[in-house]
């Protein structure tokens, strides 16, 4: 799943910080660009695996578009961290389903452009399915 991150840009004396508007009190910092962005993958993993633990779906993430016009993100700099919520799960467990190789082909074509494999595409849309009949 791919989470938009605000990103405060650092200089010589300051480092980057990061915040994950979808997840509150989600933030990271780093004395580089890179390492916050790897610093804030591994909030946002932490963060998710705490939501799961708590029997919470792992929200869905908002889009680019939507966040750059919110007020309080204005003058911010936008990345984006890709997590594999099929590591959310300490156990996994093998399934067998029967899909329409048209439908299997394109959950592959959508998983791979959002960065994900078939099983964590599977998950998370379920996961997010779940939530939305859960509010």
């Amino acid at each position: 799943m791919r989470y938009p991150i605000a990103i405060e840009l650092g200089d010589d004396h300051h480092a980057y910080g990061v915040a994950v508007p979808d997840l509150p009190g989600c933030f990271s910092a780093g004395d580089t660009l890179d390492e916050a962005i790897t610093n804030a993958e591994e909030a946002v993993l932490l963060d998710l695996e705490d939501a799961v633990d708590a029997g919470k779906a792992p929200p869905v993430a908002s889009t680019l578009e939507t966040l750059r016009h919110r007020k309080a993100w204005r003058g911010w700099t936008w990345g984006v961290v890709d997590v594999d919520i099929a590591k959310l799960s300490t156990k996994a467990s093998r399934v067998n389903i029967t899909l329409p190789d048209r439908l299997l082909d394109t959950i592959d074509r959508h998983a791979k452009t959002r960065g994900e494999t078939r099983s964590g595409f599977l998950a998370r849309a379920a996961l997010e399915a779940l939530s939305r009949d859960a509010a």
